[in-house]
């Protein structure tokens, strides 16, 4: 028999809830069938899926929360922008540099005057200042502020300082105590002004150059980036425009002045949540600040002052009094940078000058107290050299860290300055900052001083366990201006000789490069070299040029205390150097990558505000005709170059 024969088919029959045919895909089906299937899963795989979901749900929670407030804060800096940027200007434009112009044609730019033949009295005086005129005379427009002119107000330059009359009022409403007054005039007649020469007017037109594209670009934010016609922020407190305020008036600004004084009055807030350096914003804001109100007697910058300053007190709270590095200025809490617990000895040394002010001016002796402490703390350490200090301290223990290397530059150069500008600043009374100063200065002569090869130039190296390192920063150029300024206040004349040495060795820093522009760091030829070559190397990584201001410090301290006029002339040719290579033609100037290469420089895109607060304002002393404006007698400088009164002996 044969079996039966199999058919190779299957059969499939859709049969709906009700019975009838055909596909079923209704919302209760569908609900009934992902219920099954979420009973199949696991209790495991059914919490893992809970979680992941009650993520997704926290997390886009989250993120609608920031984005809001992103869009919010969007918002506001598009409203700002718009109130303060003129029409028609994109940052997002690039700019060149401009093609270097002809000898000929730079000459046309910056026309070079006769030498200059300064002036010499006999005998030192006030700036230069005139008394009020008599009731109905109208005063000069360029001297005198008219609302100020006929009542008990100060009289007040426009390049100098001011005339303290009988009686003032309080600069503060809150101020705790009557401030000192500072005695800034002689009892001599007052002598006329000296004009404007046209080596100033050459650096008012860079001023004012630079002013116009950190105006168009950066307005009201920390650094301008002329390049790329935009701004970088570091602290976002405008660290341009205050570093620049006293620099224009001194330079009789007073359109660009009243700008600035307007933001700082209006725009300036210190109560933000940001962390600041407490050094930078010490001698860049608080420095300035004082410098200002000291210069125009308006108590509005002294209140501003006082603000920053006691909201950099935090700092000072620590187990052994050296400050911490950082401050949140909103929050007022302070800490050390988030890679060490060390701060650097001239950060926390070079903060004295600035806090000694503010007390005087407010009776208010928290800020004194404050850096008094950490002053006394350093003049006790163990572990310095003949003086010389190493270059980090602990904010825990106290002590000094890394021991053994030894440097003017980067990290330890404002200490020894400090040393001497607060002896001066005192009066002359306090010793013990003469004492240090000059065993630093018999350091430095028997440690980190030597000659290079084949000019025999006088140059200060720096001392690493011993070996000595031919190795100089630009930064050091500001010894030269510091040991004259100490010669000049009767120290031994053996500084000032090393003052002119060193000059002459910082002005050829300028001078080797290809550019006229010294390299950010410079090492010397100690060996034998042939004849008529040169004394300086210059190694890749240091070739740039930031636009810092120490040699011309040193110029500007050099002529006025010998009169010779060729400290002038190196200063004109840096000047030149500086509008040749480093000023861009949509306004502002750039630091540049390399001073050997005049073809092409390298522009950085970022003109730092000491250029605007340092740089040009000690051009613009050093060209002066007056040896009395801000005459060193009455002002001290800070290293930021803000002029602050020497105090009564």
């Amino acid at each position: 028999m044969y079996s039966p024969q199999r058919r190779d088919f299957m059969s499939v029959t859709l049969i709906q809830p009700d019975g009838g045919g055909g596909y079923n895909n209704s919302k209760s089906w569908r609900r009934r069938t992902c219920w099954r299937k979420w009973k199949q899963l696991s209790r495991l795989q059914r919490l893992i899926i809970l979680l992941m979901c009650a993520v997704f749900a926290v997390t886009a929670v989250m993120s609608f929360s920031n984005l809001g407030e992103y869009w919010r804060t969007l918002t506001k800096q598009m409203e700002a922008r718009d109130e303060e940027e003129p029409p028609g200007l994109h940052p997002a434009n690039n700019a060149v540099l401009p093609v270097p112009q002809r000898e000929k044609e730079r000459e046309q730019m910056l026309p070079k005057p006769p030498v200059q033949k300064p002036k010499r009295p006999n005998k030192r005086g006030p700036p230069i200042l005139k008394t009020p005129p008599p009731q109905g005379q109208k005063p000069e427009d360029n001297e005198l502020r008219p609302e100020q002119a006929y009542n008990n107000q100060p009289v007040i330059s426009w390049r100098g300082a001011v005339i303290e009359p009988d009686q003032i009022t309080e600069p503060s409403s809150n101020k705790q105590q009557e401030p000192s007054k500072v005695e800034l005039q002689d009892g001599g007649d007052q002598k006329e002004p000296v004009p404007i020469n046209e080596r100033q007017e050459a650096v008012i037109e860079a001023f004012r150059h630079a002013w116009k594209g950190y105006k168009a670009f950066a307005w009201g934010h920390d650094e301008l980036k002329p390049i790329s016609k935009s701004y970088n922020e570091w602290f976002g407190l405008g660290l341009t425009l205050i570093d620049a305020l006293d620099t224009m008036w001194i330079m009789g600004l007073k359109e660009e002045f009243e700008e600035a004084k307007e933001w700082v009055a209006t725009k300036l807030d210190f109560n933000k949540n940001v962390d600041v350096n407490l050094f930078e914003s010490t001698i860049r804001i608080l420095g300035s600040l004082l410098s200002t109100y000291h210069l125009t007697q308006d108590p509005m910058f002294l209140d501003k002052a006082k603000d920053i300053g006691t909201r950099l007190l935090p700092a000072f709270n620590t187990p052994s009094k050296i400050p911490f590095s950082d401050v949140n200025i909103g929050r007022g809490t302070a800490h050390a940078p988030r890679w060490t617990s060390d701060s650097t000895v001239a950060e926390v040394t070079s903060v004295q000058l600035e806090f000694r002010e503010l007390s005087r001016v407010t009776g208010d002796d928290r800020y004194q107290k404050a850096v008094d402490q950490v002053t006394q703390h350093v003049h006790n350490l163990s572990g310095k050299r003949d003086g010389l200090v190493p270059m980090f301290i602990n904010t825990n223990t106290g002590q000094f860290t890394h021991p053994g290397v030894f440097t003017l530059g980067a990290r330890a150069d404002s200490y020894y300055e400090y040393l001497l500008k607060q002896w001066i600043q005192s009066g002359k009374k306090e010793n013990t900052f003469l004492e240090d100063y000059n065993q630093a200065i018999e350091g430095v002569k028997k440690n980190l001083l030597r000659k290079s090869s084949p000019n025999q130039l006088t140059f200060v190296g720096e001392l690493s366990h011993g070996h000595f390192s031919p190795k100089m920063d630009h930064l050091v150029c500001f010894l030269p201006g510091t040991l004259a300024l100490g010669a000049h206040n009767g120290l031994t004349a053996g500084h000032m000789d090393i003052a002119i040495a060193l000059m002459d060795t910082c002005y050829q820093m300028y001078k080797q490069m290809e550019t006229g522009l010294s390299p950010e760091i410079s090492h010397f030829h100690i060996h034998d070299q042939l004849k008529g070559g040169k004394d300086i190397d210059v190694k890749p990584a240091d070739r740039h040029n930031l636009l810092r201001p120490e040699t011309v410090e040193s110029l500007f301290y050099l002529y006025r205390f010998t009169g010779n006029t060729k400290y002038q002339d190196w200063g004109w040719d840096i000047l030149q150097s500086f509008n040749k290579y480093t000023r861009v033609s949509s306004g502002g100037f750039t630091s540049i990558n390399n001073v050997q290469n005049t073809g092409s420089p390298e522009p950085r895109d970022k003109m730092e505000s000491f250029f605007l607060g340092e740089t040009l304002k000690y051009f613009f002393l050093l060209f002066s005709d007056d040896v009395d404006l801000l005459n060193l007698d009455k002002f001290v400088f800070n290293t930021e170059a803000h002029p602050l009164p020497i105090w009564a002996s």
